[in-house]
């Protein structure tokens, strides 16, 4: 009884033929990316794996050597629009210095995390691996591959740390006080990430040190609708002549209430957001906000890796943040209370 025939990989020696070189070349070609060699015989190789398809036994290549031109991320189970951008500043990065990046997701709960971060490490699959979530890692042992930890997301998949920083929130008030905002209104985030609890927080101790006045804060829970309610809500005596939003949405729902009650925004009625959503730039008024360069992130998550491998000092960071305060048409002078 016929089972079947089954494909027959390529194997690396009728590659060699194909390309008329010798097995060894073949082999110095996909450890170095062709580095070094002449550009016609890189080519033919090329050519040559093309032709039959050939992939290399990354696990065999790996025990023998320990290079496979891979790096790891991990990341936690869950969705975070921002992880997307710094996974595509992070990959550049490798790409530029000839790795490609797989992404491993980390499954079950966070106190088996560092155990599958080493597992990974001695696995022999990857050069170096970069967890973008927290954990605790034993001292590695000899011969494993190294682990970088960069804090950026909690077991959830909330930015923490540096993407939590709402240090602009200061810069945004000081400008608004030079404009002869007194008033404010905070329409917060949920609480639950830390970024809407640093938002509020510096809000707070930032109209305290200015000696300017809050007239509340309200809850919003990242809701454009609770935020534009907010707005209908707001007494036309309150005095409040600027509303800082916890992000780009709930500013967005800020205006539209403004608009309902007749408010032009910023004659009567200044706002801002936060996460510089593209669309905002386009809507009138245009939204003053807080861009959040996450590639730029990613790149210098990366670079850390990258100096591990190399048996390098991290890299010094600078004290560049990764974001900026746009200033656009939804803000404007004090001119009248709403």
């Amino acid at each position: 009884m016929s089972h079947g025939a089954t494909t027959k990989r390529p194997t690396i020696m009728e590659v060699a033929r194909l390309a008329g070189v010798s097995h060894q070349t073949v082999s110095r070609f996909l450890k170095f990316n062709g580095d070094g060699m002449k550009p016609a015989t890189s080519e033919r190789i090329k050519t040559a794996i093309e032709q039959l398809d050939y992939r290399p036994n990354l696990v065999a290549r790996a025990m023998r050597d320990r290079r496979t031109g891979r790096l790891a991320i991990l990341l936690p189970t869950g969705t975070a629009v921002s992880s997307l951008e710094l996974l595509a500043g992070a990959t550049e990065s490798a790409h530029e210095a000839g790795y490609v990046v797989e992404v491993v997701t980390l499954g079950g709960p966070p106190q088996t995390w560092s155990q599958r971060a080493l597992e990974l490490s001695d696995s022999g699959l990857f050069e170096g691996i970069l967890s973008l979530t927290s954990m605790t890692l034993p001292a590695q042992r000899a011969g494993s591959v190294p682990i970088v930890v960069s804090p950026d997301y909690d077991e959830h998949m909330r930015g923490v740390g540096e993407l939590a920083d709402a240090s602009h929130m200061a810069a945004i008030i000081e400008r608004l006080a030079e404009y002869g905002h007194r008033r404010f209104l905070h329409l917060a985030g949920a609480y639950v990430h830390a970024s809407a609890g640093e938002r509020r927080q510096v809000y707070l101790d930032t109209l305290h040190r200015l000696g300017l006045e809050s007239y509340g804060v309200v809850d919003c829970e990242w809701s454009a609708q609770a935020a534009r309610r907010a707005m209908l809500e707001l007494p036309s005596g309150s005095g409040v002549t600027a509303v800082i939003g916890a992000n780009d949405l709930v500013a967005a729902g800020a205006i539209r209430g403004a608009w309902e009650r007749g408010w032009r925004v910023p004659a009567d009625l200044s706002i801002t957001g936060w996460d510089n959503n593209p669309v905002t730039a386009f809507v009138p008024p245009s939204l003053t906000t807080v861009d959040v360069d996450h590639e730029k992130l990613g790149r210098r998550v990366l670079a850390r890796l990258l100096a591990a491998l190399r048996g390098e000092p991290a890299p010094e960071e600078g004290d560049e943040p990764i974001t900026r305060v746009i200033w656009r048409e939804s803000t404007g002078p004090a001119r009248r209370p709403a």
